[in-house]
């Protein structure tokens, strides 16, 4: 079956590749397919993740898988949840889209440090919620979601990751996310707990694998 993700970010790509690689699914960006980004406009994760699955299985004419993912954090009431992508608002530059997800990701971190500045309570958590439809008017949609308990950083350790992963500590592993080993991090992550209850719904509701 050809399932494809409702993004473009070749990071979360190769993550969602390797785990879901028990089920028989070719997995392809919907940009390789011409595919544009869908609007998200909604309040929570799983809104926007069922949009997302919903252009892109419209577009390509494929099943889709959507996430929607962000870092939550307590003291700021949950921000920056689903604006986690743009916290610091578009960054435009002249580019290829790697350089200008770099520097994304780097406007994100640093306003998401001066927001903490003030703040002893360092809890947070990554949160990705998966949704999974056979074709675009599907009125079963398979969600599932991970919530991955972390805590954030004064400032940024290591050069892993993508987003904010230089700048949330787990508080299991002692290091921060973007320390971790890919392995490491596709066992116990947010979209590592998704994946798995994904790949049990796909299998139990779509008969895969």
């Amino acid at each position: 079956m050809r399932l494809v993700l409702a993004s473009n970010n070749a990071k979360k790509l190769v993550e969602l590749r390797a785990l879901m690689a028990g089920l028989p699914v070719a997995l392809v960006a919907q940009g390789d397919l011409a595919v544009g980004e869908a609007a998200e406009p909604f309040h929570t994760f799983v809104e926007n993740a069922l949009a997302k699955a919903r252009h892109a299985a419209t577009a390509s004419g494929c099943a889709a898988l959507a996430d929607d993912s962000g870092l939550c954090v307590d003291a700021l009431g949950g921000d920056p949840g689903v604006a986690s992508a743009h916290y610091a608002g578009m960054v435009t530059i002249v580019g290829e889209r790697e350089q200008l997800r770099a520097r994304q990701d780097a406007a994100n971190n640093a306003l998401l440090i001066e927001r903490m500045r003030r703040h002893d309570d360092r809890r947070a958590r990554f949160v990705s919620t998966l949704v999974a439809l056979r074709h675009a008017d599907d009125p079963e949609p398979l969600i599932a979601q991970g919530r991955w308990e972390l805590e954030v950083l004064r400032e940024p350790r290591g050069l892993g990751g993508f987003g904010y992963d230089p700048l949330v500590w787990v508080p299991t592993h002692s290091c921060s996310v973007a320390e971790l080993e890919a392995d490491a991090k596709n066992a116990i992550s947010h979209r590592a707990i998704a994946a798995r209850q994904m790949v049990v719904l796909m299998r139990e509701v779509w008969r895969l694998g």
